[in-house]
């Protein structure tokens, strides 16, 4: 672990709306600010990594089950808040991949009446857009938020996500530009760790450890990815949340220095489990990102933004959760 010079703000007597907040980073982030805020969860709880945890019961904690493309019930949730983190999408490569049209209605128009709705209520402090590494393409190494976005060929159901959520990015910052709403773009790279929920290679490779099942892997497994512990962007979210320099930007938060290959990545969580595991690799055919690191620079200096989980701490902490829940 590496130390940071900067301490992560406590934040204290807010009241934070969290669209898609009953997810994996949603979870997390209730868990981490619910102690000390008032927390409003707006979901469809297709996905729900709170009920499991507990996190739902907590008694600063409200949930309502509806959708963001309901401007009325987006508006009835966020009555009273000063701060909106806006993480409600259709996630997961094959979800994507089987649903493109529900993936761009749901990133387009309902991030329309996340703004919308946060522009017509007094008090809003901050909206945070939750965006993804995927605008920059099939190959971004180093990138920089100022780097040119690279997205697909047009009717590859892969880029529809990252074509939609391009679209937010430009939606909230110029609803900053426009109407002066204190908006924040975060775009997560590769986040993982305890309570994943949905198709990612972290959650599907410790859970078939585990099961001592074969790890399976796209093609020869050289792709190349930059992995970040959910504990870290939680940090950068919380910075985001609170220092005026965020405003009307967008930020890379992610973990350059734990770089590696899937296949890597795969024989690193086989090891870490002690598991009889072994590697299948299998013919995928769809269009792949075949290297993803950022350049966390401008999140380092506005944010004071420093992750400090490297990967292998990370994943031991994830198998560990893995292994007392997986039964469950």
């Amino acid at each position: 672990m590496s130390d940071t010079s900067f301490p992560i703000p406590t934040l204290s007597g807010r009241r934070i709306l969290l669209t898609g907040g009953a997810g994996f980073i949603g979870s997390h982030l209730v868990e981490r600010f619910a102690p000390d805020n008032e927390i409003v969860v707006l979901d469809t709880f297709r996905r729900n990594a709170l009920g499991p945890a507990g996190l739902d019961k907590h008694p600063h904690v409200k949930t309502i089950a509806g959708d963001v493309l309901d401007m009325a019930a987006v508006k009835a949730a966020m009555a009273g808040c000063d701060a909106v983190i806006h993480l409600a999408s259709i996630a997961g490569v094959d979800t994507v991949l089987c649903n493109p049209v529900l993936t761009m209605r749901v990133s387009l128009l309902g991030t329309m009446n996340v703004l919308e709705a946060a522009a017509a209520t007094v008090g809003i402090k901050r909206v945070i857009d939750f965006s993804t590494s995927e605008v920059f393409g099939r190959y971004a190494y180093n990138v920089t938020e100022w780097d040119a976005t690279t997205l697909g060929a047009v009717g590859e159901a892969r880029w529809t996500y990252a074509v939609a959520k391009l679209a937010t990015e430009h939606l909230a910052m110029n609803y900053w530009k426009q109407y002066q709403l204190p908006t924040v773009s975060i775009r997560p790279f590769n986040i993982y760790g305890p309570r994943q929920v949905g198709e990612g290679a972290v959650h599907h490779f410790i859970v078939r450890a585990l099961r001592g099942e074969p790890l399976t892997v796209h093609n020869d497994g050289s792709q190349i990815r930059a992995w970040c512990y959910v504990d870290d962007i939680v940090d950068g979210i919380a910075l985001a949340l609170v220092r005026d320099e965020a405003v009307g930007h967008a930020f890379n938060i992610g973990n350059p220095r734990s770089t590696l290959t899937i296949y890597t990545l795969a024989k690193e969580i086989i090891r870490l489990a002690s598991s009889a595991s072994h590697i299948e690799h299998v013919p995928w055919n769809q269009a792949d990102v075949e290297l993803r690191i950022p350049n966390i620079d401008k999140a380092k200096e506005l944010l004071h933004y420093a992750p400090k989980v490297d990967l292998e701490e990370g994943l031991l902490r994830t198998i560990y959760w893995y292994r007392r829940h997986l039964d469950g």
